[in-house]
């Protein structure tokens, strides 16, 4: 994984001033540095800049970017982050193609692809990834996504006119044409949608994001911006037998292509079927080649004492993590284990680093928390594999399930909307009108949803929510997982968003998801033989959060200091009484205000986050309404 960012402009000579404008694409290397601490480079012509740093995963020594082609006097510059599973085979059509390579990165398969048939390319890549490709041949600079925007790319046009592109935002503001600036609809997103944001928004104003399975192409003529996938709706014609016989061989085959690595992989092993799943393929795969995997658990510090069981959060990892461990040293695979901790003040105080790694307010201390513990795992690793996503494709979340989240026309995960507003100040709350906001947004993307003629109402419902979850819910979770990997030089792969899976998975009704009226029914049968049967047959039990009672007192103490500064920006839009009323309040753990965790402490924090944002990055307490 790498970090990426550059400039286009086609009234501009960049050259006249070369030695300026290579500065700043060293600057958008350095405030990218995290994300790709093995090399850095850039490049510079009369129209455009690209820089780039690299994380080395493939081919260490040859791989280095931008990496550029030069045919009939053209150069050909590819400035990438990702990597492409399925590079092995696409090499070998290349190559029968008459293509030539000099090294084994999968950066040079995706510049010798383009070269040989152009953007469609993009089409027979199976990855994740964002880049930006130079053509001079053409005067065209691409930005490209993936297909489920597992990769960031961050874009703005400048006043005059100036696309500056970059993995992270940070990366924009060191252009002299673009400065972090509030609007209005900043903080509709923050306390309407937050730490979800629409897709596209930056949340800065005038910053947007490369639509997941979209490329944009500038040339001289202008900008457009083209999808070159999408999901399809078609009625499942293969058998019960079948459709368990492919889903299983499409997990064994994503999870088995994601172990592509020229460095040692690991795995983040909670105990929940998802990345035990995971974990017990790569142990085995691993074991045939006489090599042990290193898995990862996390969990904080006093969980064993304080931790509340509640039907989002049913039961601890620990023991699950365990078992599994168990599990694959009978089966002769068995794992190198680390138990990761983190303690509440650690917490606490990584909830501005988490901002820092995002340049937003984010999922409060589950960020924070992911962000400490990938920071120890890259000690260990570079590469590790994860269970994510799989609740969205599969159907594992309770607002699949439960009736008031399957009839509510809101966003399920978010469907208080008073907790959202119940802090701001009157004038603030009737201003940003967060219900009505919330209300079109969640309406806007119904009518992207394609709906399948004759199905009836409940399975029509059912298509809905996954297409929310896709867009929305699991965008947040990629986007934390990107960020607080990457923040430490840790690439983080996510097996089960393959395009493959999605895609099959996206028309298999309900009722064989729920294989034998069990949630996630059909990933449980299709991991009969790969984990033992208390882990396979496990509850959900999301990713693990604190329940010492001396967090919450922290957050609130260090809210309080925030409350009580002048110059503390979140004061201009939240209401002293009403909020030190709650902060006085007991918390419930069983009301969350964005999925299943973030609930009361998690609300404060949150709002600490967005008061350091504006903190860091806008200078001036004056209210924007």
């Amino acid at each position: 994984m790498c970090g990426i960012a550059g400039f286009c402009h086609f009234q501009q000579n960049y050259l006249t001033a070369a030695p300026y404008w290579r500065s700043i694409l060293d600057s958008m290397n350095h405030v990218q540095k995290h994300r790709g601490p093995d090399g850095e480079g850039t490049y510079l012509t009369e129209h455009a800049g690209l820089s780039h740093v690299r994380l080395s995963i493939l081919d260490l020594a040859l791989g280095r970017q931008p990496m550029r082609r030069t045919q009939n006097g053209h150069d050909f510059v590819l400035c990438y982050n990702g990597e492409i599973y399925n590079m092995n085979q696409l090499k070998e059509e290349l190559l029968a193609k008459g293509a030539v390579f000099t090294t084994t990165s999968d950066t040079e398969v995706l510049l010798e692809g383009y070269l040989s048939l152009g953007k469609d390319f993009v089409k027979k890549c199976n990855g994740i990834f964002s880049f930006a490709l130079w053509d001079g041949s053409r005067n065209t600079l691409l930005l490209c996504r993936d297909r489920l925007g597992v990769k960031p790319l961050f874009y703005t046009v400048s006043a005059d006119q100036t696309l500056i592109f970059g993995s992270e935002p940070k990366a924009l503001f060191c252009h002299p044409g673009v400065l972090p600036e509030l609007e209005k609809k900043s903080l509709q997103e923050l306390f309407g949608l937050g730490p979800a944001r629409t897709p596209g928004c930056g949340v800065f104003a005038d910053i947007r994001e490369v639509l997941p399975g979209h490329m944009l192409e500038l040339c001289p003529n202008g900008m457009t911006d083209t999808a070159y996938w999408s999901l399809t709706s078609k009625p499942h014609t293969d058998s019960v037998s079948d459709t368990i016989e492919k889903t299983t061989w499409l997990l064994e085959d994503a999870i088995s292509a994601q172990m592509l690595s020229d460095i040692p992989i690991s795995t983040f092993l909670s105990g929940g079927i998802d990345s035990s799943l995971v974990t017990s393929i790569c142990a085995h795969r691993l074991a045939e080649k006489g090599k042990k995997l290193r898995t990862f658990s996390f969990d904080f510090q006093g969980n064993d004492l304080y931790f509340q069981s509640n039907v989002f959060q049913p039961s601890q990892d620990r023991p699950h993590v365990d078992h599994m461990r168990e599990y694959l040293e009978t089966e002769g695979c068995g794992t190198e284990h680390i138990y990761l901790e983190c303690d509440y003040t650690q917490l606490a105080d990584w909830l501005s680093r988490s901002v820092d790694a995002a340049d937003l307010p984010c999922m409060a201390d589950v960020d924070s928390s992911l962000l400490y513990f990938c920071s120890q795992v890259s000690d260990y690793n570079k590469v590790t594999l994860t269970g994510e996503c799989a609740d969205e494709i599969f159907g594992g979340y309770p607002w699949f399930h439960k009736k008031e989240c399957f009839d509510a026309a809101i966003f399920p995960w978010s469907m208080d909307m008073d907790v959202r507003s119940m802090l701001l100040r009157d004038d603030v709350a009737k201003e940003l009108a967060l219900e009505e906001y919330a209300a079109n947004a969640y309406a806007n993307t119904l009518s992207e949803v394609p709906l399948l003629p004759g199905e009836d109402a409940a399975e029509k419902r059912r298509r809905e929510i996954s297409y929310l979850n896709l867009r929305w819910f699991m965008a947040t979770l990629l986007n934390r997982m990107d960020r607080t990997s990457m923040y430490s030089g840790l690439e983080a792969r996510v097996p089960f968003a393959d395009h493959r899976i999605v895609e099959y998975l996206w028309n298999i009704p309900w009722n064989l998801k729920c294989y034998g009226g069990n949630v996630k029914g059909l990933l449980r049968e299709a991991a009969k033989g790969w984990l033992p049967e208390d882990i396979r047959t496990r509850r959900k039990s999301p990713y693990p959060k604190t329940y010492h009672p001396k967090y919450e007192a922290l957050l609130k103490e260090r809210f309080l200091e925030v409350l009580s500064s002048p110059s503390a920006p979140i004061n201009t839009y939240i209401d002293r009484k009403k909020t030190e009323a709650f902060l006085l309040s007991p918390s419930d753990y069983g009301r969350p205000f964005y999925g299943q965790l973030m609930a009361g402490p998690q609300l404060i924090a949150y709002l600490l986050q967005i008061n350091y944002w504006m903190e860091k990055y806008f200078h001036t307490t004056d209210a924007l309404i």
